[in-house]
């Protein structure tokens, strides 16, 4: 009886916002698993939107897929980390170090597929994993890259939340997702005016290599 194969899907969460970590996750299901979970609404994470019924249907649904998956790692990248990258242009090349961590500690094998949500991005890990299938769109391609997903932007949530929670009985909430929109840019104004910098989650490196000497305003 041949062993069922296994499908690895990888995506993240918060790679765009200037407040707080990025969330990478590989997930592994197989075909039986990756059914219960479409069943069950596991869809990329996007589809959910924002806002607090967004994050808890987001969580409730992180749980069911780290309950039924084969493995499912989820890391989160630290703002340090990311400004290093990031002031040499080499984002792209942190998230590909991050996933091929990732899938040899989950200890991918040649006959696992392996599909990871980013054409462009993801391509060049085919010098590691010849076989590895890097699609825009990737969880329309297998239900793993939704749930890779789902689980990313739940631990990004979290991270964020605890964020929010530490400013909030000086600043009140912070609202706007850690993006650089009106919203976040009311908190940094906010945090620099009293502090006289950026918070330590603010990727300094984010829009301008000056960001941390600037007032955003």
């Amino acid at each position: 009886m041949s062993t069922p194969r296994r499908t690895f899907g990888v995506d993240e969460a918060g790679r765009g916002p200037i407040l707080g970590p990025m969330a990478i996750a590989v997930v592994a299901l197989e075909s039986r698993q990756a059914g219960a979970l479409c069943r069950a609404g596991v869809v990329d994470s996007k589809h959910f939107g924002a806002g607090p019924d967004a994050c808890e249907l987001r969580a409730r649904l992180a749980e069911q897929i780290r309950s039924k998956a084969i493995a499912c790692e989820v890391r989160l990248v630290d703002v340090e980390e990311i400004d290093h990258y990031t002031w040499r242009g080499q984002l792209n090349a942190l998230e590909r170090r991050v996933v091929t961590e990732l899938l040899r500690e989950l200890a991918v094998a040649h006959g696992d597929r392996i599909v990871c949500d980013g054409a462009t991005l993801f391509s060049p890990l085919r010098a590691l994993f010849p076989w590895l299938e890097a699609r825009d769109h990737g969880e329309s391609v297998h239900t793993a890259v939704a749930a890779a997903s789902i689980v990313a932007k739940d631990a990004r949530d979290r991270a964020f939340a605890s964020i929010a929670a530490r400013y909030l009985p000086e600043f009140g909430p912070i609202a706007g997702g850690g993006y650089l929109n009106a919203a976040t840019r009311r908190f940094l104004d906010a945090y620099q005016a009293r502090h006289g910098g950026l918070p330590p989650e603010a990727r300094k490196s984010w829009g301008n290599k000056d960001a941390a000497n600037l007032s955003l305003a």
